[in-house]
């Protein structure tokens, strides 16, 4: 945390998510909820700086409500994820490893919402890290309409297993709506700042 000396309240959350919409028509209405909170609350969004599929969704929601958004995009997706012309900043980089590493500096706390493969590895490492203690921002799945259940039922599997050194849950904060999931990761935070 000692990035954000001084720091009080949760200003920063990055958000992984779909380059595409998904089947279901709530993951774009929860993806536009979350901007909208986000842009209320002024809590800058930092995320994979596209203009298509769930990660457009919450950008223009977050820029339409007053909000700050950076976009964090590789020089080779640039073009095939169609970088969001309309961002408060636009961080163009080398290569997936420092969008992840940037994304990271630039955020407090962390949300996925239904997305592919790349969102759980981007979630998985921000956890991965936070499990070898580089960092104590709270990380958090929006599970809208029930897509992370198989995720959250091998988790604990994983845990039942002895896989998990402790309960995921610790480390993972779960909601079903965007309001409740982001005051959770508000209060993470400000919990962690009293604890260091």
């Amino acid at each position: 945390m000692a990035a954000f000396k001084g720091v009080e309240f949760l200003q920063t959350i990055a958000v992984f998510c779909g380059s595409r919409v998904g089947q279901d028509p709530e993951y774009r209405e929860a993806a536009t909820e979350l901007g909208q909170l986000l842009g209320e609350r002024r809590i800058g969004l930092v995320y994979g700086g596209a203009r298509v599929g769930l990660m457009g969704a919450i950008a223009d929601a977050v820029l339409e409500n007053g909000g700050q958004v950076t976009g964090v995009i590789p020089e080779n997706l640039q073009e095939k994820e169609f970088a969001h012309p309309g961002l408060s900043k636009l961080c163009i980089v080398a290569s997936m490893h420092e969008r992840k590493a940037m994304m990271e500096r630039l955020s407090q706390g962390f949300i996925a919402l239904p997305g592919g493969i790349g969102t759980l590895e981007e979630i998985f490492e921000i956890l991965t890290w936070a499990q070898l203690g580089l960092h104590q921002k709270p990380c958090g799945l929006l599970n809208v309409n029930g897509y992370y259940d198989g995720l959250i039922s091998f988790l604990k599997t994983m845990e039942r297993q002895g896989f998990l050194g402790e309960s995921f849950d610790k480390r993972l904060l779960l909601g079903d709506r965007a309001g409740p999931l982001l005051d959770q990761l508000s209060a993470a935070f400000e919990s962690n700042l009293e604890d260091t």
